[in-house]
């Protein structure tokens, strides 16, 4: 269940932090690069735990 989770974490981020990109402020876009790679990092966890199953 934690893969799930961890991956709607993470495409939400990234589909926050893309639209924060587009913003005219740059500290906005910087938060936005930011947020995107959190986003990124989630799904990657939700990956390995999915391979891992029940074991972690």
């Amino acid at each position: 269940m934690g893969e799930l989770t961890e991956k709607i974490k993470g495409n939400t981020n990234e589909a926050i932090g893309n639209l924060k990109q587009h913003s005219g402020d740059a500290e906005t876009r910087a938060e936005g690069r930011q947020q995107e790679q959190k986003g990124e990092a989630q799904q990657f966890k939700g990956e390995v735990e999915g391979e891992l199953g029940n074991d972690i």
